[in-house]
């Protein structure tokens, strides 16, 4: 267990290039959702689904974004608000390959940092990072400002970015990183998985 950290997982999103909620995607005999979720508890003492509005069906406590439309940050605002743990790992719904492995390593940088972010192919990767609930403030006025995009909102943060030679022990082929946006993606992970 990663002890004094929530995991957010977040299934607030439009989903439209996928054309139905990316949430409820089954791969498998699981939701995209239900297996992040699960992958989380392993890891985590307490999870959180982060919505734009209450789901059902769903046993875990969810937060609610607190502005609409305000994207994957108006998410991590609200859900920061709500938690008790100094830290927090957000995870994007549509990553179902996410390992502990991963999670544990990035964990091991959080010490004198506001964040801990992956990068993979030389993008950042803020929808499966840490995030210090100190950072609230900061973030909650990117998003009174109307900043949407973490990518650029998180470098007013002290990140620590962690780059994929570093997570390769971890992931040999970064899995962990590879999201189901459209149908597409789902068909290859579905052929992946046979």
């Amino acid at each position: 267990m990663i002890e004094g950290c929530t995991a957010i997982v977040m299934a607030g999103g439009d989903s439209s290039r996928m054309g139905r909620d990316k949430a409820n995607v089954t791969l498998g005999e699981k939701t995209l959702l239900q297996t992040v979720s699960a992958t989380m508890q392993q890891l985590f003492p307490q999870v959180v689904i982060s919505v734009r509005q209450p789901r059902t069906g769903i046993d875990l406590p969810q937060v609610c974004d607190e502005l609409p439309n305000g994207g994957p940050l108006a998410g991590l605002v609200a859900s920061l608000g709500k938690i008790t743990t100094p830290w927090a790992f957000m995870v994007a719904c549509d990553m179902p390959f996410v390992v502990p492995e991963v999670i544990e390593l990035l964990a091991g940088y959080r010490l004198q940092h506001q964040a801990v972010v992956p990068v993979v192919h030389g993008h950042p990767q803020p929808l499966a990072a840490f995030y210090a609930a100190s950072c609230l403030a900061p973030l909650r006025a990117s998003l009174a400002a109307q900043q949407k995009g973490l990518r650029d909102v998180i470098k007013q943060l002290d990140v620590r970015y962690v780059d994929e030679a570093e997570m390769l022990k971890a992931d040999p082929h970064l899995r962990s990183f590879f999201d189901l946006d459209t149908p597409q993606d789902v068909e290859a992970a579905m052929n992946g998985v046979r």
